[in-house]
């Protein structure tokens, strides 16, 4: 878009699309928890244009947006927060969640999105670590809050987002009710910090991952440009909108001046439904919602001749490892639609820093080449850039890198060096300069001396159609140190025994095959990644059954 390629902080866009788009709807929200659907088909729902609130569905303009995030942001004022100091939010996926959070950025305070799974434990500690004055949170949220009420500083700010608060709390909705809905007269810089994440806790306790405006700006610019999203695309968001890649896929929108539809739940109706009766064009999935979605077609449970998808044109994929298998899938029920892969950390600003790109199709598989803005190379444990095909650590280096991991210069130091970020996953380049990902170097399984890659056997498994999902772990062995255990999701309905898995496995390399095979669900966290740590806590040291696997 034109002059937008000139530094502003993230807020900027918001007052622009008010000025530009004011009357035009910025964000729906859609509760399938309430009601399971509208009692309506979506032709009927096309031609009543639902525009009232109702349990189901609620909805805002751009100028309401702009409002209400004014009028947080002098609630805060009000209440002597300052720039630099920190706010807290602990709200599930609605309508009040990114208002909240440009409320808050308004103020020049810094946001500071919570993970809705953390334990009472794990809030005290990341409201500490962040050093956060305000904390808004949810009815979801009560008991947990409640718990570590008598730890927190009498002097932080506890806003309740919702109705019937509780005792300790005060009420946003009646509070900025009260306050102004005229932008305050702060100075926002693009240079400013913004926001706070937090690390996924995959690899160990969360790190405090801080951002400027700059990199939220980034991220912006870049997914529009990735996605060539327009004025008239409509994004539906399903995953948290604490994690950074929802949050920087949305802000496609938010640069386009776009709408956007927040959908409370991921069960295949319930997207579908979105999809059709919103008009949606850009789909973000996680894997185990492109697999669902798959399985529900294949039991016909859905069909998809029931629904409007005819404007839909981009599903794309991030978070984790893709299986190729599993596109492939995709586009046989969806021929007609582009398709992107997205890689990227919470220290990258999310998604982006490297993608497939929605031409490359072809190379299904890679995570793609250096986003926009973007820089990468492939280093080995000297920090040499290795041979090309050679597997080494992926780094990357551009304006959405993190300023730091917040009160850790010892870990910030670890994984930033001269402007690179270490990502710690290993990764390959092949003679077309696409980058694929090999694996997370702490998951590397080294077995008899090899170095075995579990997403390469992760993707060699999710190939079987009896397969919904699989991960592979290592775990301790007195003869090789470590061998490989695939622990295999069954599809629903399915039954698998492990010499067909045996079987299938004879075409991997000998000493590639897993040597244990574990039937259980998968365990993902809510941005789709696999929880190992979870899973070596529960098997390592555990009798399994072993697989037959002919040596």
């Amino acid at each position: 878009m034109k002059g937008m390629d000139i530094p502003m902080p993230i807020t900027d866009l918001l007052e622009r699309n008010s000025k530009l788009y004011g009357n035009e709807v910025a964000l729906v929200e859609m509760n399938p928890e309430i009601q399971e659907e509208p009692r309506v088909t979506w032709r009927e729902y096309e031609l009543i244009q639902p525009t009232t609130a109702t349990p189901y569905r609620r909805e805002i303009t751009w100028s309401v947006f702009d409002e209400k995030a004014n009028r947080v942001a002098n609630l805060l004022l009000s209440r002597g927060i300052r720039k630099g100091q920190k706010a807290a939010i602990l709200m599930m996926n609605c309508l009040e969640w990114l208002p909240v959070y440009f409320g808050v950025l308004k103020s020049g305070a810094i946001a500071v999105p919570l993970n809705f799974r953390y334990t009472a434990a794990e809030i005290d500690y990341c409201l500490k670590l962040a050093d956060a004055d305000v904390l808004f949170f949810g009815p979801e949220f009560i008991g947990r809050v409640e718990d570590i009420f008598p730890k927190i500083s009498r002097e932080m700010n506890l806003f309740f987002v919702g109705d019937n608060k509780p005792s300790f709390a005060e009420s946003y909705n009646e509070l900025v009710a009260n306050c102004s809905s005229a932008a305050p007269k702060v100075l926002i810089e693009d240079t400013d910090d913004a926001a706070i994440y937090y690390s996924s806790g995959t690899t160990g306790f969360p790190k405090a991952i801080l951002l400027d405006h700059t990199a939220l700006l980034q991220s912006a610019r870049m997914e529009a440009m990735h996605h060539e999203t327009t004025h008239n695309d409509v994004f539906l968001c399903i995953p948290p909108l604490y994690h950074t890649g929802a949050k920087m896929h949305w802000f496609g929108s938010l640069f386009t001046g776009s709408r956007a539809v927040i959908l409370k739940g991921n069960s295949p109706k319930a997207v579908l439904n979105a999809v059709s009766w919103e008009k949606c064009t850009i789909v973000w999935l996680l894997v185990p919602w492109a697999q669902d979605i798959l399985a529900a077609i294949e039991r016909g449970d859905v069909k998809l001749e029931d629904y409007q998808l005819s404007q839909w044109r981009l599903m794309h994929i991030g978070a984790q490892p893709v299986p190729p298998s599993l596109i492939r899938h995709w586009l046989q029920y969806f021929p007609h639609h582009k398709y992107d892969t997205n890689y990227g950390l919470s220290e990258s600003t999310g998604p982006g820093c490297v993608h497939l790109g929605m031409e490359n199709v072809r190379k299904v598989g890679a995570i793609g080449v250096p986003g926009f803005g973007w820089k990468c190379k492939i280093v080995d444990e000297h920090g040499n850039v290795v041979t090309q095909g050679e597997v080494g650590e992926l780094c990357v280096k551009g304006p959405g890198v993190m300023k730091c991991y917040y009160h850790d210069p010892k870990a910030t130091a670890e994984v930033l060096k001269d402007g690179w970020l270490h990502t710690g996953d290993m990764a390959k380049q092949d003679d077309e300069g696409f980058i694929f990902l090999v694996d997370r170097k702490k998951d590397v399984i080294i077995t008899g001396g090899e170095n075995l890659y579990p997403v390469q056997i992760e993707d060699f498994l999710a190939a079987n159609p009896k397969i919904h999902d699989v991960a592979v772990i290592g775990l301790p062995d007195p003869r090789l140190g470590e061998i490989a255990a695939a622990i295999i999701q069954v599809k629903e309905g399915m039954e698998c025994t492990e010499e067909e898995i045996n079987r299938f496995c004879l075409d991997l390399p000998r000493y590639k095959r897993p040597r244990k095979i574990i039937f259980a669900k998968v365990p993902r966290n809510p941005t789709g990644k696999i929880e190992k740590p979870k899973l070596r806590q529960q098997y390592c040291g555990v009798r399994l059954v072993e697989a037959q696997n002919n040596g």
